[in-house]
Formats: C-alpha cells, sequence, structure tokens
C-alpha cells in the first residue's frame, strides 16, 4: 500500500473489517478492529487493505493520540463500569412476591426472601459476567484463540442463566445464550 495514512484513518481488512488507525510506526500501522474488539499490527505494505477514509499524515499533530492512550482510556471506562449500578426493573407480575426454598424434608426449616432482593442478586452476577467479557476482550496479553476459549465458558454462563428471564420487566435486560 503506497497511501500514506494517518491517524483516524478508516479501513477496511479482508479478514478483520473495518477499522481505525491508532498508532503510525515505521513499518506497520495499528489498527483498532471492531471485529476484533482489540488492535493488530499491520504491514504498511500490505496490498490487501482498503483505505474508506484518509485523515492524512499532515492532519496528525507529533503530539498525536497513541495506542497507550487509548488502552488507558479504556481502562478507565472499564473501571468506571465496575462501579456502575443499572437500574433494571423486576417483572410487575414478580413485584412484592417472595422466593421460598422448601426442603423436602418437612421437618427442616424452609428458606424465604424477597423476589426483589433475588433478582438484585441476578442482575449484580450479569453486570459482572459483562465487564469481565470486557476486560477479557482488552486483555493485553491473551491471544485471539484463548479469548474465545473465555467467551464460550461466559456465553455458556448467560445461556444457564436464561431461566431467570421471567424476572425481568424489559427483554433488552434478560440473558442471551447461544443462538
Amino acid at each position: 500500500m503506497s497511501e500514506q495514512l494517518g491517524i483516524g484513518s478508516r479501513v477496511e481488512h479482508p479478514h478483520f473489517g473495518r477499522g481505525v488507525v491508532v498508532e503510525l510506526g515505521s513499518e506497520f500501522n495499528i489498527i483498532w478492529f471492531k471485529s476484533q474488539q482489540g488492535t493488530k499490527s499491520i504491514g504498511k505494505d500490505f496490498e490487501g487493505l482498503r483505505v474508506l477514509e484518509n485523515t492524512g499524515e499532515s492532519n496528525t499533530p507529533a503530539s498525536s493520540i497513541t495506542l497507550a492512550d487509548i488502552e488507558l482510556a479504556l481502562e478507565k471506562v472499564l473501571d468506571q463500569r465496575l462501579h456502575e449500578v443499572e437500574m433494571v426493573p423486576l417483572a410487575n407480575r414478580w413485584q412484592n412476591g417472595h422466593l421460598i426454598l422448601q426442603p423436602a424434608d418437612r421437618s427442616l426449616q424452609s428458606k424465604e426472601l424477597p423476589l426483589s432482593t433475588f433478582f438484585h442478586k441476578i442482575v449484580m452476577v450479569r453486570d459482572k459476567l459483562r465487564v469481565l467479557e470486557q476486560k477479557i476482550n482488552a486483555h493485553k496479553v491473551l491471544t485471539d484463540e484463548e479469548k474465545i476459549e473465555l467467551q464460550q465458558y461466559i456465553t455458556s454462563i448467560y445461556g444457564s442463566l436464561t431461566t431467570f428471564n421471567v424476572l425481568f420487566r424489559e427483554t433488552h435486560h434478560q440473558f442471551k445464550g447461544q443462538s
């Protein structure tokens, strides 16, 4: 590829799809690809890269954003997400309901707790799984194969938790397993 790209240039790779140039090197450009949720080093002479929008070398100041800046910003966002609590509504028919766990042996005491408490714990599990998923995708050391393997475990967990979807008022908050 003979065209000089600048940071922010939009490109399309035959295997990785669309991406954005985030760092320029002497022989390679670092490109963030949405499909990979991460960066790849692509040789400047790679002919398969199609330029969708070129910001041009001249528009890139010497103090431009580096890959390290992007990674730091991503880590900060993920850390903030760890402490965010999204208000997820319980389905109306379960409002003020109770979960009763009754042992088969009637001589043993049953356990009862408000459904809203149980539901809150289910939502917290879902949110922590989402953060774990994001941290895996953004991990600097894991290979793509390792990330995929870990993602399969998370997808399986989501599938196991679909039993609790009946508690959610809005379907977009529900668990979705592998389809």
